[in-house]
């Protein structure tokens, strides 16, 4: 077959894609879902296990509720409507990792349907419903490397095995792996507001799986499709998307027929393999979990649970632009993760000028973070020492020039400005008196916490 670099624009523009996602994030809970077991990561193999989490004969599940309190909160954040009753079931399917020979989770009747998410397109703003958001258990980990033996066996550590889940599943509603990328990342942003989970991809507390097909444009009608599973990062998902697209694409311009299989994502090769052929959902044979009753949220539960959920990133962004009067770009850095934008507000509000403190953040900041590949939790310079630069400019106290100096020096002792502007301004002053420049002009006061020292020129 012709690599996906092959597939003509022309071919290209003949097809539509559609793409679900499914997307898997596990809950911040102490313990699991159905026993008190620890959900630390990156404990020892198979330490972290009982007789539930195991599946051995006669033990029964018992309902974490902070697990359902922390799934109806990532329903509501998503616009999704609470079913007050809803069912746990089995899902019969065999595998190593497995120790029950199914998993409990919700089929016909989820904790919440009907949400959606709003991404931003070429095309302007866009809708990506939200069909359901359920409860389930984690399976375990088959691990194929890093023990003696590995060349030749797979072991099991079922240490991840009961970890509580939420599985958000879209509607069919993305038609490329920009949309889907987009989805992604608004998605992690509203969930990482919460506090419900980390959505560290590297330790598998986010995972996605990807169901795409294509069909000719403007027909209604579905392609056959195929599932892209366990992709580790939003970069790959959309590299897999991409290859799946062309690939699918390819098949149906040669005479052939796309095959419903699950398929896996070599990032190495920047292609998908087949893995196994993918039937529809009943034959996982689910049926209501007969050790659990059905989980009831009753409206005073959710009138709860409502009255903790944060204010979340759109409407933040909005109320930022209103407050501080700041761009709708600035806007989106400065609300990129939650205690980011925390932090902001703490610094503008403390700042005698918000908008500098904004404009200082986007530019100086953002821009030597990037040159330097660092988060902003690695940055040298806090929110605070921000602030005071902002005022020291605001006074006239330091030039503009002097601060991106300062800023330059902070980054390369990776020290905060407050400790570098003390310091330089105290040798400066030093070197002034030592000269006795007596015509030269002392500086404005700054806080108290800081001593009233001369401007500072970087030598």
């Amino acid at each position: 077959m012709a690599t996906t670099s092959d597939t003509s624009v022309a071919a290209r523009a003949k097809y539509e894609p559609v793409i679900g996602l499914e997307v898997h994030v596990q809950l911040l809970t102490v313990s699991k879902i159905f026993c008190s077991c620890s959900t630390r990561f990156g404990d020892p193999p198979n330490t972290n296990v009982c007789p539930v989490c195991l599946g051995l004969p006669g033990a029964l599940p018992v309902l974490n509720r902070k697990a359902v309190e922390f799934a109806v909160l990532a329903a509501m954040a998503l616009g999704g409507r609470i079913n007050e009753t809803s069912i746990f079931a089995r899902k019969n399917y065999f595998y190593p990792d497995l120790p029950k020979g199914y998993q409990i989770s919700q089929y016909d009747k989820p904790l919440a349907e009907f949400g959606r998410i709003e991404i931003t397109t070429a095309a302007g703003l866009k809708h990506i419903g939200i069909t359901r958001l359920h409860l389930e258990e984690d399976a375990g980990k088959s691990l194929h490397e890093g023990f003696a033996g590995s060349s030749e066996s797979t072991a099991i550590d079922l240490n991840r095995s009961g970890v509580p889940l939420i599985e958000i599943v879209s509607e069919p509603d993305i038609t490329s792996s920009a949309e889907a990328h987009e989805y992604l990342t608004r998605l992690k942003e509203i969930i990482l507001y919460t506090g419900v989970s980390d959505c560290n991809m590297e330790e598998g507390s986010l995972r996605c799986d990807a169901n795409v097909s294509v069909r000719p444009r403007g027909q209604k009608q579905f392609g056959t499709k195929t599932e892209i599973k366990n992709v580790n990062s939003f970069r790959f998902i959309r590299e897999a998307l991409e290859f799946e697209i062309d690939r699918q694409i390819e098949v149906i311009e040669s005479g052939g027929k796309i095959t419903q299989e699950t398929r896996l994502y070599n990032p190495d090769e920047g292609k998908t393999y087949g893995m196994r052929s993918k039937e529809e959902a009943h034959d996982y044979r689910y049926f209501p979990e007969p050790d659990l009753l059905p989980l009831v949220v009753d409206e005073k539960w959710q009138t709860e649970i409502r009255r903790t959920l944060p204010e979340l990133p759109e409407a933040r962004r909005q109320r930022l632009i209103a407050d501080y009067g700041i761009t709708s770009y600035d806007a989106q850095v400065l609300t990129s993760s939650k205690s980011f934008a925390d932090q902001f507000e703490a610094a503008a509000k403390a700042a005698k000028n918000p908008k500098r403190v904004a404009n200082l953040v986007q530019g100086e900041l953002m821009g030597r973070l990037k040159a330097k590949s660092l988060g902003i939790e690695q940055s040298p310079i806090s929110m605070q020492g921000v602030a005071l630069s902002a005022d020291l400019v605001e006074n006239g106290t330091i030039s503009g020039k002097m601060l991106k100096d300062l800023y330059d020096l902070a980054f390369e002792r990776n020290q905060d400005f407050p400790t570098v502007y003390e310091k330089e301004s105290r040798c400066n002053l030093q070197t002034l008196r030592r000269s006795r420049k007596s015509s030269t002009k002392s500086s404005q006061p700054i806080p108290s916490k800081w001593n009233s020292i001369e401007p500072v020129r970087r030598r």
